[in-house]
């Protein structure tokens, strides 16, 4: 017995008329500005680089300043431009970490159909010539499994590379000779130079057989120094970094009350180790003020949950307490009191 099709009413066939489906146009990249932010950070950086290798080439600290050796000075470089071809080392190994970091996020918003420029890169006249590299994502990211991924994507790709390079220029790390002064800016370590310097000196790799302090660091490894610190901050939990990201893709409702944990931790750092996580802590809450929308379902499982507990051995290999040495608050604090 067949069903009957009932007739059809004026407010049927307006029903089954097609809706029209309006596609938005996605924004045109600006390769022009692109390249000329790249072109621009690498300029940049050749500058600081050049510094930093004329330094080592002298047997002196990267980062060790006086009248003739600012720590960015472009006229010195550009008297004899053949120097900036002396921080081609430096230059060159922190904008492929910053690349790969950038890369990562750009990818992976590739595979899940979100919509994200190519990385700018910002030009500036610090101690590395650069204030780094970002991506921006111009369209909704639909589920919690695609804001993990587009997340941890970026900070796995940094420290391979980074870790790649840390490797090569600790070899190329020479001893500090004596009668050395000091540098006007000491580095802290995070623990991932601790471990590669000890798995160097274990295969009889020259200098690594010397203590850390004791080792003149190549401008290279100054550039690791940098991803490794880029990375950690990527990953701190909370607000729209990297880590935030990742945790609210895993938790939602924890993601608050880490964040607020994440900042207080930022600033007894800042207080008794080193001022600049006061900065960090001041911008983690204003990124926590918002948080992208995305699904509930389907939740982080699996393998994914293996890679977060990677995203936490990065973290706690790649950061530095004191990244700066005798630069905490308390510090300063009492300088401003001492008569």
């Amino acid at each position: 017995m067949s069903e009957q099709t009932p007739p059809l009413t004026s407010s049927t066939i307006e029903y089954l008329r097609p809706t029209p489906v309006y596609a938005v146009r996605q924004p045109r990249q600006r390769y022009w500005l692109h390249a000329l932010l790249l072109l621009l950070t690498c300029f940049t950086t050749l500058v600081v680089g050049a510094h930093m290798q004329h330094n080592f080439d002298r047997g002196l600290p990267v980062f060790l300043f006086d009248d003739s050796n600012s720590p960015f000075s472009m006229p010195w470089a550009l008297v004899h431009p053949s120097r900036l071809l002396l921080g081609i080392p430096f230059a060159g190994t922190l904008m492929l970490i910053l690349l790969a970091h950038e890369m990562g996020h750009y990818l992976m918003c590739k595979r899940y159909g979100v919509w994200a420029t190519l990385p700018f890169f910002i030009p500036a006249p610090t101690l590395i010539g650069t204030f780094g590299a970002f991506i921006r994502i111009k369209s909704p990211i639909r589920s919690r499994t695609g804001l993990f991924d587009i997340g941890i994507a970026g900070p796995i790709a940094g420290f391979v590379v980074a870790v790649g390079v840390l490797a090569v220029s600790l070899g190329l790390s020479k001893p500090i000779p004596r009668g050395v002064p000091p540098a006007d800016l000491e580095l802290g370590f995070p623990v991932i130079f601790q471990l590669m310097h000890r798995l160097l000196a274990a295969c009889g790799w020259g200098v690594a057989r010397l203590p850390l302090g004791a080792v003149l660091l190549h401008p290279a490894a100054i550039a690791a120094w940098v991803g490794m610190f880029a990375t950690a901050l990527n990953l701190l939990p909370g607000g729209q970094l990297d880590g935030g990201h990742i945790v609210f893709s895993i938790t939602p409702r924890a993601h608050r009350w880490i964040s607020w944990a994440t900042t207080i931790s930022l600033l007894l750092m800042a207080y008794y180790l080193c001022y600049v996580w006061l900065m960090w802590a001041i911008l983690l809450r204003l990124s926590s003020l918002r948080h992208p929308n995305v699904a509930d379902w389907p939740r982080v499982s699996g393998a994914r949950l293996w890679l977060a507990a990677f995203a936490v051995l990065m973290l706690v290999l790649t950061l530095a307490p004191a990244p700066f040495l005798h630069f905490s608050l308390r510090e300063v604090v009492r300088e401003m009191h001492r008569p």
